[in-house]
């Protein structure tokens, strides 16, 4: 599949060439020409191999020795803790598997913090205020006793310093007008989640000031490789926040940073937006290839495409180059692409198995954004003049307008040109 798509970007398969250790390359030269080399030059090569391991060694010492220095130099002179002291109060909307997750991490910053989540579900609220564990996502995880739930917007957002959003994209804009009067115009929103709005395209930074009639309103976005699941483990994650205000940038990081989440910066919001929310298309494709049992090769082929065509889109409508490369598109991609704890992946792979896509979004009961994102994806693609033949695929599929099998051999018959 890899040189059929229309321009598929470059993958790197060339494994990269290993030099044999020293110690090992003179035993090998002394037991195949032990009786023809002089014993001295056997012991030759082993005092050079042997002072060569050790010159890398030293050298691979060192630069691990400047590199924690840096670190060092660059903490002291860094004040982190400055926002994390002056929050008191931090507001998630949503009760779902990210937005519970991360309210346990904010919660577990500061023990005097109150973190806030607003849930729609009353069983839900109940059973983290009572037991401290959500009955319906990570129900097996227990939550901090600072991390409170309500079903009142007004006491929830009232004298919040930050807002975590975790709502789906597709109800944020109705979610959020309904709670808008009670929204402080000041109050950063640090958006979670990924996708367009189906009949507008808009990304979530559009949405959010437009609900709340406030086009001023603080944005971040929080995007990158990250399952809810593994978060709440406190697994070594990182993720990038972005917004146009370096000043938020750097507090969000300041937030949310810890001994096993890295948050990197960027201005780039288009950028994280944009691939945050194509990735998810990409990853229905992806488990289609499993589903159907395609093998690696045509695994890597799409996947490479599928980068490619991101790119490209969004390189378009403004993004740097280097995000799409980056945690918040490359790394996001490699995780839901290939790892089954994907939603998106997941809707794939039982649509590659012959499942109705009814079926499987009846049986889910979380949100797999790439779904509805599909048809907004390639509705920008016509808009910005871009073929993406993988992911309008995929939204054919999902609009039951071509079987995964006659979108492959679609995608195998399309014209073979010089890659880009």
């Amino acid at each position: 599949m890899a040189s059929v798509f229309m321009s598929p970007v470059s993958v790197s398969t060339n494994p990269r060439l290993q030099r044999i250790p020293s110690t090992s390359t003179s035993m090998f030269v002394s037991l195949a020409s032990s009786d023809s080399r002089p014993p001295s030059e056997d012991l030759y090569l082993e005092t050079t191999g042997d002072r060569s391991r050790k010159d890398r060694r030293r050298v691979v010492r060192l630069a691990w020795e400047k590199l924690v220095r840096w670190s060092r130099s660059w903490r002291s002179k860094t004040k982190t803790d400055d926002v994390l002291e002056r929050t008191n109060k931090v507001v998630v909307l949503g009760g779902g598997s990210f937005g519970t997750a991360m309210a346990a991490h904010v919660a577990d910053r500061k023990a005097q913090l109150e973190v806030h989540m607003l849930v729609r579900d009353p069983q839900v609220c109940q059973s983290i205020n009572e037991s401290k564990f959500n009955c319906k996502y990570l129900p097996k995880h227990k939550l901090p006793e600072n991390v409170i739930a309500t079903t009142d917007a007004k006491s929830a957002l009232l004298g919040a310093d930050y807002c975590l959003h975790a709502v789906p994209v597709q109800f944020t804009s109705s979610f959020l007008e309904d709670i808008a009067d009670y929204v402080d115009p000041c109050l950063p929103f640090i958006s979670l989640s990924k996708g367009l709005e189906l009949n507008t395209l808009r990304m979530m930074s559009q949405i959010i000031p437009q609900a709340l009639r406030n086009p001023r309103q603080p944005f971040v976005a929080l995007s990158g490789p990250s399952f809810a699941l593994e978060l709440m483990n406190k697994l070594p994650t990182a993720l990038v926040a972005a917004s146009r205000d370096q000043r938020l940038a750097n507090a969000t990081q300041q937030l949310l940073a810890s001994s096993h989440l890295r948050i990197s910066t960027s201005s780039d919001v288009t950028g994280v937006e944009i691939s945050g929310a194509l990735k998810n298309v990409l990853a229905i494709a992806a488990g289609i290839v499993v589903g159907m049992n395609l093998g690696n090769n045509s695994m890597a082929a799409l996947v490479a495409q599928g980068c490619s065509e991101i790119r490209w889109l969004a390189t378009k409508m403004g993004a740097k180059p280097t995000t799409i490369t980056g945690l918040s598109g490359t790394g996001d991609i490699m995780l839901t692409c290939f790892v089954n704890l994907s939603r998106n992946r997941t809707v794939g792979v039982r649509l590659g198995l012959g499942e109705k896509l009814d079926d499987i979004l009846s049986s889910m009961n979380q949100v797999a954004e790439g779904v509805s994102t599909a048809g907004a994806v390639i509705a920008l693609a016509q808009k910005y003049n871009v073929k993406m033949p993988v992911l309008t695929a995929v939204a054919r599929i999902i609009d039951n307008e071509l079987t995964p099998k006659k979108a492959v051999l679609e995608l195998m018959s399309l014209p073979q040109v010089e890659e880009v």
